[in-house]
């Protein structure tokens, strides 16, 4: 393999390390260890409180640029990117491929899409239609992407490949191991649910995610047996915990539940490996196409039963893989609280599934295969 230099553009929502969250600079991170190994690499993000501007990590050179919007945030990129880099991996900004194009007609490109970026009401035809010409190829994060892709523009079938997310195997404890229990031990005692099924909800508090609809699903169960409680983790934005009228009427409805309801707000995201262990199910009830919510890789790691809905990509590492149990009728509390319930009155089949689902990323969704997969495309060009 030839080594070249490589220029991996983050957007200009997030830093990188991924202190403040966000799957897309995960995903960066996850893969950063493997590329370095073969490749030179330049990864380009946002400034942002208490990290510097420019420094190298493991042999990697950070580079972070002032942002107060997504047009400064290109207009430094084209100043900053070296003229000598092989090829700029952009990550979820299709549209900044024919602007630094311009800049750099010498560098190749590739995009890296984790929503439907691609989207008309996002990208405008005739803009996408130059990307796809200029990229050498387009990885996504699920079938339901690549898909979003390929049915407007199906000249780009040849250029799009899914490669799946993933996780750490080694970063997160399953609830069966010794550091699993201790974790589980020490983060119930905190919050007082020592003697509690616990289900786990992580991710941002809105509406498309769908919480309100876990919590309409957990009264009735809540109330049906008096031993069940939920964890709620994330907040209305990453790395921030400011209130709005959403979060607002969370609380309001927590307050309304007999169970115990736990709100941790943002959580870094290594702070998450530990998290896991408290529960006994998780729960996605996205009510929005998700692409692909990572929390799923997650949830596998640590050995959890899923409970997911079926809407976007999430289904793709649910379905078929005896790992979980997807919702068709998502927007129905009712089915929460009967799939929540089988779980917790099975905890044999819970259990079954948990490790399924840490089989799968000990032998697929974690970063070496995701990086193994891009390495491969990088070879091609």
């Amino acid at each position: 393999m030839i080594k070249v230099k490589l220029a991996l553009v983050s957007t200009e929502m997030l830093p990188l390390p991924p202190i403040a969250g966000g799957a897309v600079q995960q995903y960066i991170e996850g893969i950063l260890p493997y590329l370095a190994k073969i490749h030179d690499i330049t990864v380009y993000s946002i400034c942002y409180p208490g990290l510097s501007d420019f420094e190298y990590i493991n042999e990697v050179k950070h580079v972070r640029l002032q942002c107060k919007n997504l047009h400064e945030y290109l207009n430094h990129l084209k100043t900053s990117i070296d003229k000598n880099t092989d090829l700029i991996y952009i990550f979820n900004r299709a549209e900044w491929v024919l602007e630094l194009g311009e800049i750099f007609p010498n560098s190749k490109f590739a995009l890296s899409i984790h929503n439907e970026m691609f989207d008309p009401r996002k990208l405008q035809n005739e803009i996408a239609v130059k990307c796809i010409e200029r990229v050498k190829f387009i990885n996504t994060v699920s079938k339901f992407i690549a898909n979003s892709i390929i049915g407007l523009y199906p000249e780009g079938e040849e250029k799009v490949r899914v490669i799946y997310s993933g996780a750490d195997p080694e970063k997160y404890a399953t609830a069966w191991s010794n550091n699993g229990m201790l974790n589980r031990n020490r983060v119930r005692r905190e919050h007082y649910i020592e003697n509690y099924k616990v289900v786990l909800y992580v991710g941002r508090l809105n509406e498309k995610k769908g919480p309100h609809i876990l919590m309409k699903g957990l009264e009735p169960l809540m109330n049906y047996r008096n031993d069940v409680a939920l964890f709620m983790v994330g907040s209305r934005w990453y790395g921030e915990n400011d209130a709005d009228n959403f979060t607002k009427t969370l609380n309001s409805m927590a307050r309304g539940l007999s169970g115990p309801v736990i709100f941790t707000g943002f959580l870094p995201p290594k702070e998450l490996y530990t998290i896991y262990n408290v529960a006994d199910i998780f729960a996605c009830p996205s009510q929005w196409n998700e692409p692909l919510a990572r929390v799923h890789y997650e949830a596998m790691a640590s050995g959890l039963p899923i409970i997911t809905t079926n809407r976007g990509g999430n289904a793709e590492v649910v379905s078929g893989f005896s790992n979980g149990i997807v919702i068709d009728d998502y927007t129905n509390p009712e089915q929460f609280t009967y799939h929540i319930n089988y779980l917790l009155s099975s905890p044999h089949i819970a259990y079954e599934m948990g490790r399924s689902g840490r089989h799968l990323v000990e032998d697929y969704f974690n970063w070496k295969r995701v990086s193994e997969e891009i390495l491969s495309e990088l070879d091609r060009i």
